[in-house]
């Protein structure tokens, strides 16, 4: 989707959504019970975000069993095994990595001491946004709330790769969502291809989409808040991604910075405050290019998800037996768009981080017909491809060690990015996963060291 129909869905196709919605922020509050009626809002019908359950989870004794990791693997599951170098037949592919003797497992328990608001609020929800031809379509996502007060701030997360609908936010206990025991809230969509929409194929790091179906949640939400009597206290918006999530972050940055920046459009503006974003595809072909070159896919299920978002998300004249070999092709359906198997367990059922072994003879040529049309859509959809440059605070952290997504694509998004007020974070910090870990640490820590110097300066 161009930048005109981004234009043409929010002045003819998003007002649909908002005009003429009265909300009645003093009718309706949390209560202390657990029992609040979420539907029992006046001028429910009218709100865009309309909430389809609700519970209460307690974290007083850990994380809940249906939290994943960005592999796809359970954080009741995560053990050191995940963090040691690869072994077995992409072993010889790989460069040697050094890895941080701090366990995963001592960084989320750190992450549990920070904050004393055990009780957190999880909202699913449904909202209207876009498909790729301008189609309104009806997508989900869910909300996490501190149980007691107005959260601090509100965080709009967008989520690292996932492949079963198990792993899909409205469906299990996002990571991320261990900010709520500081205090702020949550807001996490789905995506399309997954929650309600688990039917249709996920158009994968196709950045314009994604980002617009992001920001809808966002905007439908923010209706909603005010509804219920929950509005955050700060009114400033945090930006929040790992892997996937750190590219879509990003590409939320310049759609808010770009066509919700004007502050007398009341229901279309958007204030960000700061923006972490980490481990992310930042330059799609870039990333392709380094399965090829070293011929090692460290997250094989990534191959076949980047050709399918760009061909299918991109209407691509091509199909996907040009570019993957025909075994992989015969199981596409049963074992990535059935969504019933998660990213760990695909990698497995792939069997092989070997590119060649994934990819056809004409698709690990660089220089082939196919692959240059390849190469125009993943530039499109490469945020370092964008004429823009970040205005509001970025903090960018990315491996040096990362096997699933190449740091190269940290290096190039400095060298794009060198006169933007980003602050990066590159170091030997071990696996993608491992680094996802301390990346929430890392968000967590600074928020906190935020707070303590507003206090300072307060007092």
């Amino acid at each position: 989707m161009d930048k005109g129909l981004w234009t043409y869905c929010k002045t003819k196709g998003m007002f649909l959504l908002l005009s003429g919605v009265l909300l009645m922020s003093t009718s309706c509050r949390f209560r202390d019970d657990v029992t609040v009626d979420f539907w029992n809002v006046e001028g429910a019908d009218k709100l865009a975000f309309q909430v389809i359950g609700h519970h209460v989870t307690d974290l007083s004794q850990g994380l809940p069993y249906n939290c994943y990791l960005p592999d796809g693997t359970r954080v009741s599951e995560y053990t050191d095994a995940q963090e040691e170098n690869a072994t077995g037949e992409a072993a010889q592919h790989m460069p040697p990595r050094r890895t941080s003797s701090v366990t995963g497992a001592a960084i989320l328990q750190e992450l549990l001491k920070y904050g004393n608001q055990n009780h957190i609020i999880e909202i699913v929800g449904t909202y209207p946004s876009f498909d790729s031809e301008g189609n309104i379509v009806t997508l989900s996502g869910k909300v996490m709330l501190p149980k007691n007060g107005n959260p601090k701030r509100m965080i709009l997360v967008s989520h690292y790769t996932v492949c079963s609908n198990a792993e899909a936010p409205s469906n299990c206990f996002s990571l991320e969502g261990i900010l709520v025991r500081s205090g702020y809230g949550l807001i996490i969509p789905d995506y399309m291809g997954y929650g309600v929409t688990a039917d249709k194929v996920h158009p994968y790091l196709v950045m314009d989409v994604t980002a617009r179906n992001v920001v809808d949640m966002y905007l439908a939400v923010r209706q909603w808040l005010n509804a219920v009597g929950r509005s955050p206290m700060e009114t400033e918006l945090d930006l929040m991604g790992y892997s996937q999530g750190g590219a879509t972050t990003m590409a939320v940055q310049y759609l808010l910075e770009s066509e919700f920046d004007d502050p007398g459009d009341i229901d279309y503006y958007v204030k960000l405050h700061r923006v972490f974003a980490g481990g992310g595809p930042y330059d799609v072909k870039a990333t392709y290019e380094r399965f090829v070159t070293t011929d090692t896919a460290g997250y094989p299920v990534a191959v076949p998800l980047v050709l399918q978002g760009m061909i299918k998300g991109n209407n691509l004249n091509m199909k996907m037996e040009d570019m993957m070999q025909p075994w992989l092709c015969e199981h596409m359906d049963d074992w990535i768009n059935s969504k019933r198997f998660t990213s760990a367990q695909i990698n497995k059922l792939i069997g092989t981080k070997v590119t060649h072994n994934l990819l056809t003879e004409e698709a690990m040529e660089q220089r082939s017909e196919k692959v240059a049309e390849l190469y125009k859509a993943m530039t499109v959809n490469s945020i370092l491809s964008y004429d823009w440059e970040p205005e509001a605070s970025v903090y960018i952290m990315h491996s040096m060690d990362d096997e699933t997504v190449p740091y190269t694509n940290a290096t190039n998004a400095k060298s794009r990015w060198a006169d933007a007020n980003i602050t990066y974070n590159f170091g030997h910090y071990g696996t993608h996963v491992m680094t996802a870990l301390r990346f929430i640490y890392s968000v967590q820590t600074l928020l906190q060291q935020e707070e303590e110097e507003r206090e300072k300066y307060e007092n």
